[in-house]
């Protein structure tokens, strides 16, 4: 994986972190809810993981965090 990939996937992770939580929602309750294992959901969000996601289940995130999936792309700076 090259370092540009690997900090898009940290920036994906932050970015589905940041509206977890606006949501008010754990980790945990985003795992149930998007049926991937908390453990998943926590290496995504963890900035030094080099995690990667299926494209089907960055769709159930979206859906989950009522986020449209293109806003899990502009990253913040």
């Amino acid at each position: 994986m090259t370092e540009k990939r690997a900090n898009q996937y940290r920036q994906l992770g932050l970015t589905i972190a940041y509206y977890r939580k606006l949501r008010g929602l754990t980790q945990m309750e985003l795992a149930e809810y998007a049926n991937l294992s908390r453990t998943h959901v926590s290496n995504l969000e963890a900035p030094n993981m080099k995690t990667s996601i299926s494209l089907d289940k960055l769709y159930d995130i979206s859906d989950v965090l009522d986020v449209p999936i293109g806003k899990f792309f502009e990253f913040r700076e």
